[in-house]
């Protein structure tokens, strides 16, 4: 499974892709130089496990780049508040 990443600078998508299928894709826009805020996921339910990757890759270019990350979307909330390994980028 390839997960793309793109960003044009108000908003972006982490999006999963196998065999030219989409297995999933998570929205954000940014909140401001240092924080982006994810909106929305959706996952294809044949692709179990998507979203924790599609949080994965989020996380790890939250990381990279020194970023915080809001978590509007429930999803991701949810996996914020199971996953403490995480909260070293969530905005507070």
């Amino acid at each position: 499974m390839e997960i793309i990443h793109y960003d044009d600078g108000k908003k972006g998508h982490f999006k999963a892709m196998e065999n030219d299928v989409q297995a999933g894709i998570m929205t954000y826009v940014w909140a401001n130089n240092d924080k982006f805020i994810i909106e929305h996921t959706v996952g294809n339910p044949e692709f179990k496990g998507v979203g924790k990757k599609l949080l994965d890759k989020a996380v790890e270019f939250a990381r990279e780049q020194n970023l915080k990350i809001i978590p509007l979307c429930p999803f991701a909330k949810k996996m914020f508040d199971k996953h403490e390994e995480i909260g070293d980028v969530l905005a507070k």
